[in-house]
């Protein structure tokens, strides 16, 4: 019976996943119908601007010609009707001296004779038309104005679309993630030399598989990217994948995208768990400061919110698929429900605030930073059992280093009430590093990697990251991976921790 249920249970989770599945597949579907009714619009659109463009220049061109031929003829018609204007007027001059001429023959008397003849030559010499060219000053050709469109013509018939670039090829063995940076790579299918640059688009996502289409935060973009791959650097890993595509681009237009690429951003993520903290401690998602006022407004407050009940504390389990651990905000499950405040409120002289995310599988690191006039803070981790009286450090259910700024200066690892004195300058920021199954607790120098001390242990419960801050503050920094350098130092330190024997006490 048990192990049916077990089978069918199996095959319900399947078919849920599939349909699952299938319905991102129609919502995809439907946004890609979407889109190619709104881009095809938008092409229309654009081919009629870019044909009215090339009417409204043809139309320019024709009116510049039609000017040209009309000034042409103007010009040729002048010059024309200009000598045509002086013909006339040398036709008249000489019809009228030729008729002089004629009528001199008649003149009987020499001396009047004499007389009209020397006239006659006198105004044969000075006529016009014996000094005008009768050669036209211009021709009636027009030739040299004429056009032949063929090639233009032949020109606009080779129209077509912009060649678009293919769409190119993410090669995930090629990507890497890594110290909180992801390089992704890719390739053309084929050699493309008119490819100008790339645009690269990336988003976060808590799903695997193919990108979402609902309920999903708006893609990023990276634009102008020369080469072939690119590192996106200083994230913060708070979602579980993030997926990637690229497209190539032209002078002219962008091609297709690539097929999504979804990359696993596995990193603990917790904020501070305002509901057990100290009176005294003003605290915010991540950051936490010593506040001696605090106590009757906050109690009062926080009262209100424990009687309406809060949240699960959440905790990182096995991820079930990969077989790989995985952190996961999820409620704790087989183990009695442990709710945010639920548990007894830090009071007393411990100024204690613990994570609202408890660790029971893999390996994890967080920075923590000190305001500069901080007079004493401890930074490490703890079970849950720890007691509202009790310090970090102090008891065998936590381990911390502890920064003393106050009368004198201390830098020491503590756990069972026990010290040790660390002979380390005390870095601007702390990197705790917690191996949970191999039972490791450490803690660097966090830009440059130093190791400070390491405790080495077996955790027999789930911690919780746990700060202890007086007159001062913290501020945290989740979400990101361990670091290259810290995983290179924990296997060259492998057996060989910095921290004291009495310190590595086994707790149960």
């Amino acid at each position: 019976m048990d192990s049916q249920k077990e089978a069918l249970q199996r095959i319900i989770s399947t078919l849920a996943n599939k349909n699952d599945e299938i319905q991102n597949f129609i919502d995809t579907l439907n946004q890609t119908l979407k889109g190619v009714q709104e881009n095809s619009s938008n092409i229309l659109s654009e081919l009629d601007e870019e044909f009215d463009s090339l009417y409204s220049i043809l139309d320019e061109v024709k009116e510049s010609m039609i000017n040209s031929i009309k000034q042409e003829q103007a010009r040729k018609s002048q010059e024309l009707q200009s000598q045509l204007s002086q013909c006339n007027n040398a036709l008249e001059n000489s019809e009228e001296l030729l008729e002089f001429a004629t009528r001199s023959l008649d003149i009987k008397e020499p001396e009047e004779f004499s007389k009209a003849a020397r006239q006659i030559k006198d105004r044969v010499t000075m006529a016009s038309a014996f000094r005008l060219s009768l050669k036209p000053k211009v021709s009636d050709n027009m030739t040299h104005l004429m056009v032949d469109f063929s090639q233009e013509r032949q020109m606009l018939q080779t129209l077509k679309f912009l060649p678009v670039p293919k769409a190119p090829e993410i090669d995930p063995v090629e990507c890497l993630v890594a110290d909180n940076s992801v390089t992704v790579a890719w390739r053309m299918p084929e050699e493309d030399n008119k490819i100008d640059h790339f645009i690269l688009e990336h988003r976060k996502t808590n799903f695997d598989g193919l990108p979402r289409v609902k309920d999903e935060r708006c893609w990023e973009v990276i634009d102008n990217i020369k080469g072939t791959e690119y590192t996106l650097s200083g994230l913060k890993f708070d979602s579980k994948y993030m997926n990637f595509r690229v497209r190539a681009c032209n002078k002219a237009v962008a091609g297709e995208y690539s097929d999504p690429v979804t990359l696993e951003t596995k990193a603990l993520n917790f904020s501070l768990d305002n509901s057990s903290s100290h009176l005294n401690l003003r605290v915010e998602d991540t950051c936490v400061e010593w506040d001696p006022t605090g106590g009757k407004g906050q109690e009062n407050k926080m009262k209100g919110k424990e009687n309406k009940g809060s949240v699960h504390v959440t905790s990182l389990k096995k991820h079930t698929r990969s077989g790989t651990p995985s952190p996961k905000r999820t409620s704790i499950g087989s183990r009695p429900p442990a709710v945010r405040g639920s548990r007894d409120r830090f009071t007393g002289e411990s100024y204690t605030v613990l994570g609202d995310t408890a660790i029971e599988s893999g390996q994890h690191y967080w920075e923590v930073k000190a305001q500069k006039d901080c007079k004493s803070y401890s930074v490490g981790v703890a079970y849950k059992t720890l007691g509202k009286f009790d310090q970090l450090g102090k008891t065998n259910t936590s381990w911390c280093i502890h920064v003393n700024n106050w009368l004198q200066n201390t830098f020491a690892a503590k756990h069972n009430n026990k010290v040790k004195a660390l002979d380390a300058t005390v870095p601007e920021r702390i990197g705790v590093f917690c191996d949970f199954d191999g039972g490791q607790l450490s803690f660097y120098d966090a830009s440059s990697k130093q190791l400070l001390y390491s405790f080495k242990t077996k955790f027999t419960q789930p911690v919780l990251p746990g700060f202890m801050v007086w007159c001062g503050g913290l501020s945290l920094n989740t979400g990101m991976q361990v670091p290259s350098a810290v995983r290179t130092l924990q296997k060259s330190e492998n057996g060989m921790t910095g921290s004291a024997s009495s310190l590595n006490n086994v707790t149960q």
